[in-house]
């Protein structure tokens, strides 16, 4: 099913000031007809002016104030008739009536919050006053929206459990596809952003790992959660758009908001990433410090300071390597007899 965006004129005000009119020429003719009835008993033109009175009210029905970015899609009998778009004051068939079934439903999203529901949970808003003006407005927001999805809890391609949460910028582009394709469309989305989500993650570890391939032609690649951010989301972004485009959404953007190991293993993850920096430390230091020894022994024969044989070379480059690859500051020990 196609939009049809209905081309009516913006004739609300007129349509109003007559009815109101209409209201009270009613009401006149009700006076009229007690006063006839009080002199002749002849009760028709009371009866006329009380059948205007239930009828007048019937065009208010009709009149229809759409804001800037808003639409309403209408039905007539249970057939579709069309959608409006424009922002204006507009009187429609007051038997028209508008469609919305995700009206009630509250997402953890920008413009659509719910502050006693729990973020990422669909709930539906309770009785009273409130719930009477949201079942009263039926109007479909065409706003640029943010749904920030709860965290879930998946594993990556290593079998590694991570927290993943996600925001998700969209907006609807066909009100007849968004009402008609699907039965809530606000649910649907958020069940396809879990679902895409869960899809993509499973393709990548959470750090670089070796032999692994996150983009299916038979290469190892370095693609990561962590490292690869902007990738993943563009794919995120993709598969969610692939599910409901037939819903009439589009997906403007897809954002990783947070990214972390699960509780139970972050803690072993902590201490292997310390494992490898201190590693990585180490190596860079024993580096260092070869190239300061063989940068003294070349400097000392290069100017004759002094001659060393083979033995005494060797325990000059063990005190340097101990110095320089030492944890805590060195305690020089001056030997006053002989080194032999």
């Amino acid at each position: 099913m196609e939009e049809k965006v209905l081309s009516t004129k913006k004739n609300g005000m007129p349509m109003l000031l007559l009815t109101i009119l209409g209201c009270i020429i009613s009401v006149g003719v009700i006076v009229l007809g007690a006063i006839v009835v009080e002199k002749t008993d002849n009760p028709v033109l009371l009866i006329i002016g009380i059948v205007l009175t239930c009828v007048c009210w019937i065009p208010f029905c009709g009149l229809k104030v759409i804001k800037p970015q808003e639409a309403l899609v209408l039905t007539l009998f249970g057939n579709y008739i069309g959608t409006l778009r424009e922002p204006g004051f507009y009187f429609v068939n007051p038997f028209c009536t508008a469609v919305n079934p995700a009206a009630k439903t509250k997402l953890s999203q920008s413009g659509d919050v719910d502050s006693g529901a729990k973020k990422g949970i669909l709930t539906i808003s309770g009785s009273g006053a409130s719930a009477d003006l949201e079942s009263a407005n039926k109007k479909i927001s065409l706003k640029v929206m943010t749904l920030n999805n709860s965290r879930q809890k998946i594993n990556d391609i290593l079998g590694n459990p991570i927290e993943i949460g996600i925001a998700v910028t969209w907006r609807v582009v066909d009100t007849a596809k968004a009402v008609f394709k699907v039965d809530n469309y606000k649910e649907f989305l958020s069940l396809q952003c879990d679902v895409a989500l869960r899809n993509i993650v499973r393709l990548y570890p959470y750090d670089v790992a070796p032999n692994v391939d996150t983009t299916g032609d038979g290469v190892a690649d370095d693609g990561s959660l962590r490292g690869s951010s902007e990738l993943v989301a563009s794919r995120i972004r993709d598969e969610i758009q692939a599910k409901v485009g037939e819903a009439g959404l589009e997906i403007i953007e897809a954002r990783i908001t947070y990214l972390a190991y699960a509780p139970e293993i972050a803690a072993v993850m902590l201490q292997r990433q310390q494992a490898s920096a201190i590693v990585d430390a180490r190596k860079m230091i024993v580096d260092g410090a070869v190239g300061m020894v063989e940068m003294a022994l070349e400097r000392l024969n290069e100017h004759d300071v002094v001659e060393l044989d083979e033995e005494r070379k060797a325990a000059m480059v063990s005190n340097l390597l101990v110095v320089l690859c030492g944890n805590h500051d060195a305690q020089p020990i001056v030997n006053s007899g002989s080194l032999y």
